[in-house]
C-alpha cells in the first residue's frame, strides 16, 4: 500500500489524521534533525496499521514535509 503523508514536526501533540484517499496529516514532537522526525512517523504508522517498522519505508520525500510512504503487509 502506497500513500501520501503530510509531516508537521515539532508539534505539542502527535496524532495521526486520515484525510482521505490515502493521505495523511501526521504530527510529530520530533524535531526535522537527524532524521527524527521521520523515525517517529515511522513508529507511528507502525501502530497506526499494526505493522512493524521493518514493514515502512519512506519512498520519497526524505528531507521533506511532503512524503510518499510504502507499507508492506497490508
Amino acid at each position: 500500500m502506497t500513500i501520501e503523508v503530510k509531516v508537521k514536526p515539532k508539534s505539542s501533540q502527535e496524532g495521526i489524521k486520515d484525510l482521505g484517499n490515502g493521505k495523511f496529516e501526521i504530527r510529530v514532537n520530533e524535531a526535522p534533525e537527524g532524521g527524527k522526525a521521520n523515525e517517529r512517523v515511522i513508529e507511528l504508522l507502525s501502530e497506526y496499521f499494526k505493522v512493524p517498522k521493518s514493514s515502512i519505508k519512506i519512498k520519497y520525500g526524505q528531507t521533506s514535509k511532503n512524503k510518499v510512504i510504502v507499507i508492506e503487509g497490508l
